[in-house]
């Protein structure tokens, strides 16, 4: 196998913003939420799978070093406990929420959330209540709320970039909606949120409808996306869908680490895609589509999911989507739970943050065409450089555990490889280094490797960026 890359054709364009991140609103207002697993490998009991933790430290200067480090991104505030949070618009925030909610959300700390998006070079996304407690006596849903929080928005200085209605509708009877809740009145609320953004935020885009859980063939039973946009008709900017390859333990999941590395494993993001996509062309033909939330397994992810492990899937999931035209992932989360790209407690960098940040460098906005060198075993993905005009970055992932690669190039290159002494090691290596943040939270230089003209070995499970600065490929100029 082998990569001319001055000849590779491009074949799309993604976002500035393409790699971005979700801080739930339960991190935001604090609350019950994913619980860590037990130190021992004991079963998790699934009637015990949240503990409570405390907001979220959004001046931390750490924490804001790393998500800058990644920008520009969207930070997207919504996730399930979103549906029912009560927007309290002063400092005097009450107590307890208000009948038909479950949470608070001070003005104080919808204000960190300001400072910190503007701090880290992120556009708010997020997404309103839509609990009992935001309708009226009929159950339709009120844009008081809303309106209080796009209000407080602009008095801030913020600015929201967009809003998907609520998270999951296709889970609505788990997720805060009233009892009951069906696609016709999912159309019906979808149609007064559209007509009241219209009139409140026209410069904000509307995204949705922030689906997950739909099937080639869906039963008979639950919400189905096709129905929710049947019901709600025409009027996004965006599509958005929501994908998890799988559930944790917490929520019943059973998996086994020795497939995540599997060609099914890593398919399972484009084989959601294509449900996503059909849908979008059938309703809202030629919008971009957005995966707003994804990580490796939903309800707080996997054991291995803080490990080098899942950043083969992190890596390869971009690699396929931006190859697909996908224009903006959102990994969940940033800093919370197993699948976090940071340590919930330290904001302690894991392997898949170092994945990200090596993306970010080396992977630009032009996308290009490189799925002929492919194998089953060996993905690659190639974009041009974000910096440098004509440059060509290739993403070579060696996703076989015990088999070499060898791929062989036509012009010397720069070499960045990640590796790991064991798959589920939570520290990684770059080129033979050790990857830390200095004693004062600096980032470490990610120095590169020499890489001749000619035949390179790909080692196992390893993941490597070539960057070729002779590329002086026609389509990154």
């Amino acid at each position: 196998m082998s990569i001319a890359p001055e000849k590779l054709k491009a074949i799309g364009t993604i976002d500035a913003r393409f790699q971005s991140y979700n801080i739930e609103m339960v991190e935001v207002t604090g609350g019950r939420f994913w619980k860590p697993y037990p130190r021992t490998m004991r079963a998790f009991d699934e009637r015990d799978r949240y503990s409570a933790r405390s907001p979220i430290d959004l001046a931390n200067a750490r924490l804001r070093k790393l998500a800058a480090a990644l920008a520009p991104a969207y930070l997207r505030v919504s996730g399930t406990w979103a549906n029912a949070t009560f927007f309290a618009d002063t400092d005097d925030a009450p107590g307890k929420p208000p009948s038909g909610f479950d949470s608070v959300l001070s003005h104080q700390q919808w204000r960190g959330v300001i400072d910190f998006a503007r701090a880290v070079d992120a556009e708010i996304v997020t997404s309103f209540a839509i609990s009992p407690g935001s309708r009226d006596a009929d159950g339709i849903w009120k844009t008081d709320q809303a309106q209080r929080l796009i209000d407080a928005t602009r008095s801030l200085d913020g600015h929201i970039a967009a809003v998907e209605f609520m998270n999951e509708p296709t889970l609505a009877a788990a997720n805060g909606a009233p009892p009951g809740y069906d696609a016709k009145a999912y159309g019906r609320d979808f149609r007064i949120f559209r007509e009241w953004m219209q009139r409140a935020a026209p410069d904000t885009l509307i995204v949705g409808p922030g689906s997950i859980g739909d099937a080639p063939s869906p039963s008979e039973s639950g919400i189905t996306t096709r129905d929710l946009l049947a019901a709600s008709g025409h009027g996004i900017d965006r599509f958005s869908y929501h994908h998890y390859n799988t559930l944790s333990p917490r929520c019943g999941g059973r998996d086994d680490p020795a497939q995540a590395l599997s060609g099914q494993w890593l398919a399972r993001t484009e084989a959601t895609l294509a449900i996503y996509r059909a849908l979008r062309d059938a309703f809202e033909p030629g919008k971009p589509i957005w995966l707003t939330e994804t990580a490796d397994a939903a309800c707080g992810g996997n054991r291995w999911d803080k490990t080098f492990l899942d950043t083969f899937r992190y890596l390869d999931q971009h690699g396929r989507l931006a190859r697909a035209g996908v224009q903006v992932v959102m990994h969940n989360t940033l800093a919370a739970s197993d699948y976090g790209l940071l340590e919930e407690t330290t904001f302690h960098p894991r392997p898949s943050y170092w994945g990200a940040l090596l993306w970010h460098r080396l992977m630009g906005k032009t996308v290009l065409d490189a799925n002929s060198v492919a194998t089953p075993d060996l993905h690659i993905y190639a974009h041009c450089h974000p910096g440098m005009r004509g440059v060509v970055t290739v993403l070579a992932i060696n996703a076989s555990r015990h088999a070499s690669s060898t791929l062989t190039l036509s012009y010397p290159g720069e070499r960045y490889t990640l590796h790991a002494t064991r798959l589920r090691s939570a520290t990684l290596q770059l080129n033979g280094r050790t990857l830390a943040q200095s004693a004062d939270d600096e980032l470490p230089p990610l120095v590169p490797s020499a890489a001749a003209a000619g035949p390179i070995r790909l080692a196992p499970a390893s993941i490597t960026f070539l960057v070729f600065p002779a590329a002086a490929n026609p389509a990154c100029r």
